[in-house]
């Protein structure tokens, strides 16, 4: 199955988990997209999209993510499978990880199989979109607070996505 890795970063925290996640499944550096730097036609030749961003604002994805979502809206993903993680910070209580959340509601209209939900109850927040009919659509992280618990997050979710 190949797969392709697709984030947006402002501070490059996601770029920096992106990258781990690369390293963990040995993908080669080319099959690592920043979407800022990416066409959404990219996604084509990839049969898993492991997709990742972090929150801001209110909520809302990192905003490389924006035009991105745009062309992929227009991509039938049928056959692909799609794998989200974001990062967050649970202080930021009514949004946590809520940028995972905006990717999903943006592709699930796309035709592709969701993969990866994993627990978030490590983390205490009030409120994600993420959390779509009582779990996460893809796997949580809060670097912020929480760096310790990322590896064995990843290591855990990436088992998930063999599933």
């Amino acid at each position: 199955m190949k797969t392709g890795i697709f984030y947006g970063s402002t501070t490059g925290t996601t770029r920096e988990v992106a990258e781990i996640i690369a390293k963990r499944l040995g993908i080669d550096a080319a099959d690592v997209h920043d979407v800022a730097k990416s066409a959404p036609s990219a996604v084509g030749g990839y049969d898993l999209l492991i997709c990742g961003a972090s929150t801001w604002g209110d909520g809302e994805a990192q905003t490389d993510w924006l035009d991105f979502l745009d062309g992929m809206d227009m991509i039938d993903l049928k056959g692909k499978k799609v794998a989200l993680f974001g990062c967050g910070d649970e202080t930021m209580s009514d949004t946590f990880c809520s940028g995972v959340g905006e990717l999903y509601k943006r592709l699930k209209h796309t035709g592709a199989e969701f993969v990866g939900s994993y627990p978030a109850d490590v983390y205490h927040f009030h409120h994600s979109d993420a959390i779509v009919d009582g779990a996460p659509v893809g796997l949580l992280l809060d670097q912020v607070n929480h760096p310790d618990l990322t590896s064995g997050r990843i290591d855990g979710w990436l088992l998930t996505l063999n599933d």
